[in-house]
């Protein structure tokens, strides 16, 4: 089963510095029937004006995910934590027990992010933050693991959760494959350009909610820029 979720029929709210696009039930948007996905809570699509950003605010048992699609996000925490992540890196903040944070963009223009959140399978932990780069070139053609739960991801950000979040690029013509157990829930958006998932099309920033599939194919209809989420039910 594969429902596309049309970006332009999704929930959202523009505060002017930010214009966030939800596509689970988030803030004062509420759909019952889209309260998650499996594990995945929150799959928000955020534009940033320059010299705007989140001001400090509170989490706790949550893994927080931010792939940056445009410009940069600059995190600071409770931790002492800072750190600027780029177009296609990625941030992961693990909230534990709790943290306090907050993300701005200090760039001179636009910034764009997908900030994905997922139900951890731990409790009690102190929270913790990384960001790490992954060139774009390493995962053309390919899904390739950007933050996981699994120890076998070794090159993937950590996650609390039994959950990995991948990303891949295709040119124009190209396929890539992901093996899905059917029991588990994913999710994919592409960033950039539209393709085909087992058939089904998908154009930028419309989210595709997976379930009951063995075998993901992907095909880029044009360059495609993909991030998928493969959680537990």
């Amino acid at each position: 089963m594969i429902e596309r979720r049309p970006f332009d029929a999704l929930g959202g709210a523009n505060h002017g510095w930010l214009d966030a696009k939800h596509h689970f039930s988030f803030a004062n948007y509420y759909d019952a029937a889209r309260m998650g996905w499996g594990a995945l809570r929150v799959w928000n699509d955020d534009t940033i004006a320059p010299q705007t950003g989140f001001p400090p605010h509170p989490h706790g048992d949550m893994e927080i995910i931010t792939y940056v699609r445009e410009g940069a996000i600059t995190h600071q925490d409770s931790l002492g934590n800072k750190g600027r992540t780029v177009a296609g890196d990625v941030q992961v903040m693990s909230a534990g027990t709790g943290i306090t944070h907050a993300e701005y963009n200090l760039e001179p223009d636009t910034t764009r992010i997908f900030q994905i959140w997922i139900i951890p399978n731990q409790q009690g932990n102190p929270p913790s933050w990384g960001t790490k780069p992954f060139p774009v070139g390493d995962r053309s053609g390919r899904f390739v693991a950007l933050a996981s739960g699994y120890p076998e991801d070794g090159d993937a950000l950590p996650l609390r959760t039994d959950a990995r979040v991948l990303g891949a690029t295709l040119k124009a013509g190209e396929e890539a494959s992901y093996e899905l157990d059917p029991q588990r829930f994913a999710y994919l958006v592409p960033a950039k350009g539209k393709v085909e998932v087992n058939g089904v099309t998908l154009d930028a920033r419309d989210g595709a909610a997976i379930c009951g599939e063995s075998k993901l194919t992907v095909k880029a209809l044009e360059y495609a820029e993909l991030v998928l989420v493969d959680t537990s039910p």
